[in-house]
């Protein structure tokens, strides 16, 4: 039987994963430490890392496996901050043992992994989350303000999402396909999020297209390598579409990350400010502004505020697997050829 939290205090967090890349353990950590919850514990395979955990947190638990971590009562959340393809299983063991969970970013990797995570956390009446912090971004806060809600480019009729440029990937795992996803798995999922926020309709099909093999026989996952290339193109059922692409070979990529196109002007976002463009006949008013601050912290508190209060979720389970619905059919639809209907919103 689960056990009532009454505060925040009271929610004993743990973390699978203290990797030295982005430190993101320790974030993680912090992050919840100030949305009042405590610290407690750490699972890690690298004893240096257990080291560094309790070097950061005095007195906190480490474990060598999650099996050891999970033998504790004690823990009540636990988020997993390992690589992409080990989030389902982790976390399917996690719930199956009875703690809520977090998963780093993305949730899974397939639509039916997603879908098991998600029947076991209703089954365990547990919650399920991922962690997409980047909701709260300045960016798409103001985006939402101005085009959402006072239409300054009128009715929202295309989205194109990019990032990237021309570079060998790195040698680490966020460049193997079958650890990662993809290479629309990373950055991807946070932009396609930023989408489904500003399309708000429900998924009608997908087409994927894919460019590899320039890069792998450089890389030291070979054909494991992830695409050079990959676009994701999504219908809406309110006849939005949306763009994404994300490059390592492309010499010559645009302006910006994210472009909303609406019947009376463009809106384009760069990580330092946005730029409005509307044109009249041969004139283009050009109007620039900056992004509202950053809102990370809302995560946590919106998780803590869940388990204690039964506040509403706001990232929950069903809208993280949203990008990973999209992700996976673009993949099935590259190499299919054709695009692909969502039986599914």
């Amino acid at each position: 039987m689960k056990k009532k939290l009454k505060n925040a205090g009271e929610i004993h967090v743990g973390v699978v994963g203290y990797g030295g890349a982005y430190n993101m353990g320790k974030v993680h950590l912090e992050e919840m430490r100030a949305a009042g919850m405590t610290p407690a514990a750490v699972a890690e395979v690298d004893p240096a890392r257990l080291a560094a955990a309790t070097k950061d947190f005095p007195g906190i638990s480490t474990y060598p496996s999650v099996d050891r971590l999970l033998q504790s009562p004690d823990i009540d959340l636990v988020t997993i901050i390992t690589p992409h393809s080990t989030h389902a299983k982790i976390a399917l063991q996690c719930l199956r043992a009875g703690k809520h969970v977090v998963c780093e970013k993305p949730l899974a990797l397939t639509t039916a992994e997603c879908d098991a995570m998600i029947a076991a956390a209703r089954k365990g009446g547990l919650l399920l989350s991922a962690y997409h912090n980047r909701h709260w971004d300045g960016w798409i806060l103001r985006a939402l303000d101005l085009i959402k809600k006072k239409k300054v480019i009128g009715d929202i009729y295309k989205i194109d999402a990019r990032m990237g440029g021309r570079g060998l990937p790195g040698d680490w795992w966020r460049s193997s396909r079958s650890i990662s996803g993809g290479i629309l798995y990373d950055w991807g999922v946070h932009l396609l999020e930023y989408g489904l926020q500003l399309a708000d309709s429900e998924i009608a099909e997908v087409s994927g297209y894919a460019h590899e093999g320039y890069w792998a026989p450089r890389t030291k996952w070979k054909k494991d390598t992830n695409e050079d290339e990959a676009l994701a193109v999504v219908r809406f059922k309110n006849r939005v579409w949306m763009t994404l692409t994300i490059t390592s070979l492309d010499s010559h990529t645009r302006r910006g990350f994210l472009e909303v196109t609406g019947t009376e002007g463009s809106y384009v976002i760069e990580h330092n400010h946005y730029t409005i463009y509307r044109r009249d006949g041969r004139k283009v008013a050009v109007e620039e502004g900056d992004h509202l601050p950053f809102e990370h912290h809302r995560f946590y508190g919106n998780i803590a505020a869940n388990l204690t209060r039964g506040a509403k979720l706001v990232i929950t389970a069903e809208w993280a697997r949203r990008p990973i619905h999209i992700l996976d059919l673009a993949r099935q639809s590259a190499k299919a050829g054709r695009a692909l209907p969502s039986k599914y919103h």
